[in-house]
Formats: structure tokens, sequence, C-alpha cells
């Protein structure tokens, strides 16, 4: 017998809302999914807390999402958060107002059993594949990666390199020269040292929100289409490409680009930076893009009937 399932990814950047349908033998049909950006994490880095006004766009969003889930008839719901929340002094004060609010209860997840989740969704898409695999997945407040072969992870760890921390803190939500993206560049580096002395061997496969929209603009694509989206191949020259040519432009216009997802505007030249140096970092001329992620996973993991 067929049933429904939801689950909401609470992030730093944006909320990820999923219903999906199994049948009961493993097989799922995806029903709603979709996402909305709330910017959770908004100002986070600098205060230490979510802010009274980012708390109060998640709720609104987080209130519709969970009114639209059980006119779904789903029988079960699943509330996940990430970074923004595991960073966040008040988390607990954030919780509570998100329980009374919606009847959602958050789980915080540490870092690897977030890295293990998107790893799990990324391999469950793609199909059999014995050889090393990297799933690396871009947030707003860090970025997780998972080495393994197969359904088997050797290791995953989440480093603090996320796409909103890196636009607040160098500004890159308007047109900035080459001598900031060359900043960015040596920051990237840094944050990234533990990706160092890799051999480049692996399939590269990325997840996210940044890395879904630089599909989309390779596509030039009007509309979103996951099918579309899944399996397309970035390149680091297009990589490069991306980040020359955001960095040109104001948020304002980024915007006309064909592909460019609402909200996205201001943060993509901070996302591209991050993909772009993973890529070199890891030795990755190239890498597959996954449009799955975490929700996947956490519906994979709990609800796999």
């Amino acid at each position: 017998m067929s049933a429904r399932f939801a689950v909401i990814d609470l992030g730093t950047n944006s909320v990820k809302f999923h219903v999906g349908e199994t049948d009961g033998h493993g097989t799922w049909r995806t029903v709603v999914d979709r996402s909305a950006v709330t910017r959770l994490g908004e100002g986070l880095e600098a205060t230490g807390q979510i802010a009274t006004a980012a708390l109060e766009r998640t709720v609104r969003t987080l209130e519709t999402m969970t009114a639209e889930a059980r006119a779904q008839h789903v029988r079960a719901m699943v509330a996940v958060a990430t970074a923004g929340m595991r960073m966040a002094r008040n988390r607990d004060d954030v919780i509570a107002a998100i329980r009374d609010r919606t009847g959602l209860d958050v789980e915080v997840l540490p870092a690897e059993e977030e890295a293990r989740l998107a790893y799990l969704a990324a391999v469950n898409a793609l199909g059999p594949n014995d050889g090393p695999t990297v799933v690396f997945d871009t947030g707003g407040g860090s970025s997780q990666f998972t080495f393994g072969r197969g359904t088997h992870v050797e290791e995953r760890f989440s480093l603090k390199v996320g796409a909103v921390r890196y636009m607040e803190k160098f500004g890159l939500d308007h047109a900035v020269t080459p001598d900031v993206i060359r900043d960015v560049g040596r920051s990237l580096a840094t944050d990234l040292a533990r990706l160092d002395g890799r051999n480049g061997s692996h399939t590269l496969v990325g997840i996210g929100g940044a890395v879904t929209t630089m599909a989309a603009v390779v596509h030039g694509m009007t509309q979103y289409d996951a099918r579309v989206i899944a399996g397309t191949v970035l390149t680091r020259s297009e990589a490069d490409r991306q980040v020359d040519l955001y960095a040109s432009m104001s948020a304002q216009d980024r915007r006309m680009i064909a592909g460019m997802p609402p909200a996205r505007e201001d943060i993509i030249l901070a996302g591209a930076c991050i993909v772009r140096a993973i890529m070199e970092r890891l030795n990755a001329e190239r890498m597959t893009v996954s449009d799955r992620g975490l929700r996947h996973g956490v519906l994979i993991e709990r609800f796999g009937l």
C-alpha cells in the first residue's frame, strides 16, 4: 500500500520541502519538491544568533509547508536543521518558537550525519558505482564532504565554508573587482585545506543550491527541470566562466540571467567561488551535478519501507 511522507530541511539560506510517496517496496515518487529562501542565517556570523526577522520569515514559510504536508495526507513528517542552527547560541529558543507555531520538532543534525545522508541521497540517485566517489554539499553556513565507494562511506566531515558566510564577509552580493575574487580564493584555500593532497581519481558529485543554480545557468533554463539538472556535467572552465560573469554584474543584473532562480542572485557569486575552489582543491576538471540532497537522504533513511 502506498504512503506519503514529508521532510523539511531547514538550512542557513533556504528551507527545502519534499513530499515523497512510496509503494512500500522501496520505490519512491516525488509528490512535492521545492524550496524557499528565508535567510535564517542572516547576520549569524557577526552576532552568533538567529535574528528575530530571519526567524519570523522562516516560521511563516514552515507554517505554509506544514499545512501543505497535511493537505497531502502524509503519514509522518520530519524536520531537520543544519549549520545555521548548529552555530546559533539561541537555537533552543528558535526550536521552541518553531514548535509553538508549527508543531514541528526540529532535529539539529550533527555535521557528519548531514554529510552521510547527503551522500546516501546522491549515490542512490546516480546508480551503481563501485569506484571512489566524493560527494560535496554546499550550503549557506557550511559544506559537507563524504568520501566513499558505492554505498560504503569511508570518510566524512564538514567545513565552515558557506555561501552566506562568504557573501557577507566579502560583499559578494554585488559586482566586485578581481582583487576581491583573489582574496576570496586565498581565504577558501585556507578554509578548504583539509581537501589538499587528494589524487583526483574519484568521481566528484556536487549537490546543493549553488551547484544546481550553476547547472541551470549552463542550460539557460527558463523553468527549472530536475530531470535536466540531474547528471549535468560541470567543468572547471565553466565554473571559471560563471565566477567571472557574476563578479562583473550587480545582483539586479544577475537576476536577468537565464537559469537564475529567484532570490539566488545575491548569493550565487559566493556559491560559485566555493564550487570552483572545491574542484581546484580536489584536482577535478569536471563534476556531476545531482539534484538530490539532504532531504532525500532523510526520506530514504527514515521512511525507506
